[in-house]
Order: C-alpha cells, then sequence, then structure tokens
C-alpha cells in the first residue's frame, strides 16, 4: 500500500511536534465521578484508543463549578483534580500520542439540577432556544466574568501540571465561548456586549489569559486550541461571515483552530446560495497562518484524504475511533479489512466503552453510530446541526 500522507509527521510553530495528522476529536464518557473526578473506566477508555492517533483531545471538562455542563462530566476546577488528570495524561501518551485536555464553560446549556440547585449564567438573562425546557439563566457581573477568565487560566495551570501537550479551549456547540460571541445569548450593553468587535472581548482576553499561563508555567511546547461551530440556526446568531471574522482576530494567537461539524461535508445551513463545502471556505483564511482541524463522519483512510484535499492540516475522527480503537494501526499494517466501521452491542465491552456511554451512544447516538442492528436509514448531519453541536443537551 502507498504510503498515506497523513501518516507523516506534524511540526507545530511552537516545536510541538506530533507523529501524524490525526486527532481523536472530543467526546465525552459521561463517566466521571459526580466531582468530575477522573474513574478507571475512563482511563481504560482513553488507554485503548492510545498510541494510534497523533493527538487525543479529551472529553471537555468544566473550569468552574457552575459550568457544568452534563452528568459525568470531567473537571479541571480544582487542584484536587490533578492526580486523576496526571493519570489521564500519562495513558494518552502511550507510543508517543499527544494529550490534549479540552476546557470550557458551559454557561446557559447548564441547568439548575446540574447545578445542584444554582441557576445557570451566560453573557445576558436568556434562555437557548433548544431544547425547549432551556432554563434563563442570569447575566454575569463584571466581576463574575474576571473570575471566569482567572479560571481559565487556572485550569491551563493544572492542565500543564498534570503532563498534558495542550488545552482546547472549547468556544463551540453554544457554550459559554460562543455565548459571548453570538447576538442570540449576548445583548449586553457594556464593555463585554453590543458590537460585534466588544462580543468577541471574551473569547479574547480568556486566549490572552491562557497564553500567559503558558508563558509563565510550561517548560516545553504546549499547544492552544480553539474549537468553534461555523453557524447557528437561531434569528439573531452566528453566521458563516461572523466565524471568518472570528477566524481573523484569533488566528495568530491559539496554535491551532478546530470545526465542529458532524459532516466534513457541510454546506451553509443559513446561506443556500452558497453551495461550497465549509473546510475550503475556513482554509481560505488559516492557509499558512494556523492549522486547521477538519471533522466530520470521518471514517475511510479516503475521507481523511478528502478532507485535508479540501484545506484541513489535521483531520479529526470522532465516532469511528469508538468503534474502531486501532484505526491507525491496522491502517500502518495495511489490515484494511479488519477495520470496524459497525459497532455490535455485543462488543462495546470489548471496546472499553463505560457502561454509562454505552447506554447514551444506544439512545441518543443510535442513528450515526452504524450499530449492527440499525437497520434504517442512516443519518449524515450533511445539511443540518449534528445533536454533539448543541441540539441535544445529553450529547457533546
Amino acid at each position: 500500500m502507498e504510503e498515506q500522507k497523513f501518516l507523516s509527521r506534524f511540526k507545530f510553530d511552537n516545536g510541538l511536534v506530533i507523529k501524524n495528522h490525526i486527532v481523536m476529536s472530543p467526546m465525552t464518557t459521561m463517566t466521571s465521578f459526580y466531582n468530575g473526578m477522573i474513574t478507571t473506566d475512563e482511563l481504560n477508555y482513553y488507554a485503548a484508543r492510545a498510541g494510534g492517533p497523533g493527538i487525543i483531545i479529551t472529553g471537555v471538562a468544566n473550569v468552574s463549578d457552575n459550568g457544568k455542563g452534563f452528568e459525568g462530566e470531567l473537571s479541571v476546577a480544582h487542584d484536587e483534580m490533578l492526580p486523576g488528570l496526571t493519570k489521564l495524561a500519562k495513558v494518552i501518551h502511550k507510543d508517543g500520542t499527544k494529550a490534549i485536555l479540552q476546557i470550557f464553560h458551559a454557561g446557559r446549556k447548564a441547568n439548575s439540577a446540574i447545578l445542584r440547585g444554582e441557576r445557570p449564567v451566560s453573557a445576558s438573562a436568556i434562555a437557548a432556544s433548544y431544547p425547549a425546557n432551556s432554563e434563563t439563566p442570569r447575566a454575569l457581573s463584571d466581576s463574575e466574568i474576571h473570575q471566569i477568565i482567572t479560571e481559565f487560566g487556572e485550569a491551563t495551570r493544572r492542565a500543564i501540571e498534570a503532563g498534558f501537550d495542550g488545552v482546547e479551549l472549547h468556544g463551540a456547540n453554544t457554550y459559554l465561548l460562543q455565548q459571548f460571541y453570538s447576538e442570540n445569548s449576548n445583548q449586553r450593553s457594556d464593555e463585554w456586549g453590543g458590537s460585534r468587535e466588544k462580543r468577541l472581548k471574551f473569547p479574547l482576553v480568556v486566549i490572552e489569559t491562557v497564553n500567559k499561563t503558558v508563558k509563565k508555567y510550561s517548560k516545553k511546547p504546549f499547544i492552544v486550541g480553539y474549537r468553534i461551530s461555523p453557524e447557528e440556526i437561531e434569528e439573531p446568531g452566528i453566521r458563516l461571515e461572523d466565524s471568518f471574522f472570528f477566524v481573523d482576530q484569533i488566528k495568530h494567537k491559539v496554535d491551532y483552530i478546530h470545526l465542529s461539524m458532524g459532516s466534513y461535508k457541510r454546506t451553509s445551513l443559513n446561506n443556500k446560495a452558497n453551495k461550497e463545502t465549509l473546510i475550503p471556505q475556513f482554509s481560505q483564511h488559516t492557509k499558512n497562518i494556523v492549522p486547521l482541524i477538519g471533522i466530520g463522519s470521518v471514517e475511510t483512510p479516503d475521507d481523511v484524504n478528502a478532507v485535508m484535499s479540501d484545506g484541513a492540516d489535521l483531520v479529526a475522527i470522532g465516532r469511528e475511533f469508538i468503534r474502531e480503537p486501532q484505526w491507525i494501526q491496522k491502517i500502518e499494517k495495511n489490515d484494511l479489512g479488519s477495520i470496524r466501521t459497525l459497532i455490535s452491542p455485543s462488543d462495546m465491552e470489548e471496546l472499553t466503552i463505560p457502561s454509562v456511554m454505552q447506554v447514551y451512544l444506544r439512545k441518543s447516538f443510535y442513528s450515526v453510530m452504524h450499530f449492527t442492528d440499525d437497520a434504517e436509514t442512516k443519518e449524515d448531519y450533511q445539511n443540518a446541526l449534528a445533536p454533539m453541536e448543541g441540539l441535544d443537551k445529553k450529547l457533546r
């Protein structure tokens, strides 16, 4: 078999080298303890998938207690989390895979049940459009905004101390970073809202704080990535032009930009006259400046090559790594025929998928996981938001 380009090494501008162009995308296991500490089930799940991809990005970890978005969520909000996070970084590092900790604040995508009676917070006191029963959050005060910014910095310090190779700021899927940028959720009249430039201030200050933390504490190359959703479906809401503007403002301040979408064949959800897929459009803004991670229903080497041909520098694979933990190793051995593109419910224990994760894969991801007992037409999310992009709170 001819050597696949995506199996070659890749070097970030700060000097960090990864062994191939494949990233395991961040996917929640919903398996952390009630307080956000890592569990053995999670460690086993990541260990089974380590060693192949150049990078594994963890499922999201909250930086603040009131930033928790769902039960079973990882936390990086306290120093007490460090022993478990250190174990997590260590298991991911098998055979040279790099470990990135994804960090976030859920903002209005939380609810008072998850927050143990506390009201969720956001840029403004405006409920999310979906799910339909979303609670109206409390608008953050100026001092609380600064506190959350500090907490992003502290989370980064803990990631460095735990031995991770970087952090990814989760500014996608309608979480707090995105909530501040979106006119749908941010209708403030102070310095944190108003014009598009003012709505950009919160994510810019978070990026600045995280970069300062890296400079202060890290003794080796440590990357800072940023994940964005290309569009929102609400009115008003983020449109492609807003995301291109956003990318232009941050592309010299981060080490990579990671798109969040359910299909790499996605076209604009709002502008039907725009027939071009999204990755090439974003690549026009990132090429030769900052690495772009493409994503979305990538399952085969041909899919990877298509994403890279569209302009992505790295390719994130999600659901396929659930089905096939040894995806990279099998390609390296030219053992393509043994790669699982279907998953049997009977094999989930063998695949070290935690029991809680098994339940939500069966209930909430059933139509896109390619279960062998699913005879229905598969959804591809080419022209629609996927649940993990914010439509369903159980999916991240």
